[in-house]
C-alpha cells in the first residue's frame, strides 16, 4: 500500500481496544516530562543527586534514548514479516503507519502503554545503576518526549525554515523513498555513526 496522506487503519476489530489504539500526542509527552521532572526532584530531595550529575547523567540518559529509538526503529519496527505472526505485529506498531503516515492520532502510544514503559525502563535502570536511575531515566523519559513532539511536529507542521527542517527532511527520505536508512527520528547521529544516512545526505 502507498502512504496515504488521510485516514487511518483499523488495528482492530474490537472498537473499545480500536479506540484505544489512538491518543492525543500531549498526553504521553506530558507523562515523560512529568515522571523525568519528578524523578530529578526525588534525586535532589533525598541526595541521590547533585546538580554536576545531574546534568551528566540527564545528558547520558537523553543519549540512551537515542541509541534505543535508532535500535527499536530498525530492528523491531522494520522487522523481517517472516511469518504472519511477525507481521501482524510489525503492521499493528509500525507499519500502519507507513501506511497512514499523516495520522495524527497513532503518532504514540497509549497513556497506558506510555506508564508501563516509563515504569518498565525505571526498574531496569534501578537494578543496573542504583540511585543514578534518576537522573539516567530522567534524561531517557525527555529523550523520549523529545523524540514524540519530534515525529508529530513532522508529521503534522509543515517545514520550518530553520535548521530544524533537516529533521524534516530525514524523516521524509524514511517515509517517502528509503525506508532501509534514516532511523533517526529525533537526531540523525546513530544514523551517521551506524551507516544507515541516506546517500544524498551524505554527500
Amino acid at each position: 500500500m502507498k502512504p496515504n496522506h488521510k485516514g487511518s487503519a483499523t488495528l482492530f476489530k474490537n472498537p473499545v481496544l480500536e479506540r484505544l489504539t489512538h491518543t492525543h500526542i500531549a498526553i504521553p509527552i506530558s507523562i515523560f516530562l512529568v515522571i523525568a521532572i519528578g524523578l530529578l526532584m526525588y534525586g535532589f530531595r533525598y541526595g541521590f543527586l547533585d546538580v554536576l550529575s545531574a546534568v551528566g547523567l540527564f545528558i547520558a540518559g537523553w543519549l540512551l534514548f537515542s541509541l534505543v529509538e535508532y535500535m527499536a526503529h530498525r530492528y523491531i519496527f522494520h522487522m523481517e514479516p517472516t511469518n504472519e505472526f511477525k507481521k501482524n505485529i510489525q503492521y499493528t506498531f509500525h507499519g500502519n503507519h507507513h501506511d497512514y503516515p499523516k495520522d495524527k492520532t497513532r503518532l504514540a502510544m497509549p497513556p497506558i502503554v506510555s506508564l508501563f514503559i516509563a515504569s518498565f525502563f525505571f526498574f531496569v535502570f534501578k537494578l543496573i545503576f542504583g540511585t543514578m536511575v534518576f537522573g539516567l531515566v530522567a534524561g531517557f523519559l525527555f529523550g523520549y518526549a523529545l523524540y514524540l513532539f519530534v515525529h508529530y511536529a513532522v508529521h503534522a507542521y509543515a517545514p520550518p525554515k530553520n535548521f530544524l527542517k533537516q529533521l524534516w527532511i530525514h524523516h521524509s527520505i524514511h517515509h517517502y523513498k528509503d525506508p532501509e536508512r534514516a532511523y533517526g527520528v529525533s537526531s540523525p547521529l546513530w544514523d551517521w555513526i551506524l551507516g544507515t544516512m541516506p546517500e544524498q545526505r551524505k554527500r
